[in-house]
């Protein structure tokens, strides 16, 4: 079986059937075998930067990778800024990126360029093809380590006369490793950080922040004095009527440290403690108090979802319900921020997947946004 076709039987069958392409001669053939490979579908993208960003939102929404296939380094490089995005994601990506055929490199054509090197700051994971032999066994371990976790960005990167060569057959099925079960005694001294103590904020990303873990996180909202708290910057964050409306860390350094003052404890949920965007002179770059004590209850590669199911458990807690809410209008006036956000509310329709790329002038528009009908909030995670 020729390589292209390895590839991707490879990828197809252990669950990844999706793939944004932006593909050159050197990956024609792998084009080519999408027609010989009904389980993977292809999606063209006019752009690089589509490829990578349409990974991610999908990695964000399914939990598993997509593919995205590019051409050579400077296609590479122009999809870097959602990689960039993908990798604070945490989001599983395989990334396919062409190559000159092994003997061509060395005569230095223009699109001649070092991928690897591009791919390393925003890959958890990079491997250059050596033999077309090797293809299934590579292809198998980009979609093992795009998984994680924490997920990442898994880099492959084919030389062309490798999908063209004889490569044997495809590679192995994929064990997908789970996130680590976060160990019971932390989940006891958290448990009685909250029976003691009155000042407990939690910071919460991940898994917390969707399903079962935010759930959690509004059971224990409502039976403790604990105050939840969102990363600004995470991947994914379920919101709208019927949910618990986690607040989400503002973005300017004076708002965030407002909302964490006074706080003696800051528990955290699959992120690190939260910093401002940028250094300010002045200002310290951590968030939270000074006096304030930091302590991990799941790291990010850990299942915080259910750590916090777990420590709903060992306190006695109610579910968290919603507070009666008059159904949003569309504004009228002068076009604001504000008047955005509240038609927005109005208009939005269920399971509606939000891109928010706000940054600055977001909390006009998501104050509103509690009130609308159930839908996902996705973030610029990299900025």
């Amino acid at each position: 079986m020729l390589g292209a076709e390895v590839l991707l039987r490879t990828l197809a069958a252990n669950g990844v059937d999706l793939c944004f392409a932006n593909p050159g001669t050197s990956e024609m053939r792998f084009v080519a075998a999408l027609d010989r490979v009904p389980g993977m579908r292809g999606i063209l993208c006019l752009f690089e930067g589509v490829c990578s960003g349409a990974a991610d939102g999908y990695a964000r929404m399914t939990r598993r990778p997509a593919a995205t296939l590019l051409h050579l380094g400077p296609g590479l490089a122009n999809g870097l800024s959602n990689f960039h995005n993908a990798r604070k994601a945490r989001s599983p990506v395989v990334s396919i990126v062409g190559e000159h055929s092994t003997w061509h490199g060395r005569f230095n054509s223009p699109l001649a360029s070092d991928a690897a090197s591009f791919a390393r700051p925003v890959s958890g994971w990079v491997h250059t093809l050596e033999r077309a032999a090797g293809m299934g066994e590579a292809a198998s371990n980009a979609v093992r380590a795009a998984y994680g976790p924490p997920g990442t960005v898994a880099t492959l990167i084919v030389p062309a006369d490798y999908s063209w060569s004889e490569a044997g057959t495809p590679g192995p099925a994929v064990v997908f490793p789970q996130a680590a079960r976060v160990p019971p005694e932390r989940i006891g001294a958290i448990a009685r950080l909250l029976r003691s103590e009155s000042c407990v904020g939690f910071y919460l990303s991940g898994t917390a922040l969707f399903g079962s873990g935010l759930e959690a996180a509004g059971r224990l909202a409502a039976s403790t004095r604990a105050a939840m708290f969102a990363n600004r910057f995470a991947a994914r964050l379920e919101r709208g009527q019927g949910r618990f409306p986690v607040q989400r860390i503002a973005y300017f350094p004076e708002a965030a440290s407002g909302m964490l003052a006074g706080l003696k404890h800051l528990v955290l949920v699959e992120t690190e403690a939260p910093v401002s965007f940028f250094g300010y002179p002045g200002r310290r770059s951590e968030l939270a108090p000074e006096d304030c004590a930091v302590h991990v209850l799941a790291a990010p590669e850990e299942n915080g979802a259910e750590a916090l199911a777990a420590l709903a458990g060992e306190v006695p807690s109610l579910p968290w319900q919603p507070a009666p809410a008059p159904e949003p209008e569309i504004a009228r006036g002068p076009l604001s921020a504000l008047a955005i956000g509240q038609s927005m509310a109005a208009l939005l329709p269920a399971h509606a997947i939000i891109a928010d790329e706000s940054v600055s002038s977001g909390a006009d528009i998501e104050c509103h946004l509690r009130r609308a009908a159930p839908h996902d909030l996705f973030s610029v995670c990299g900025g």
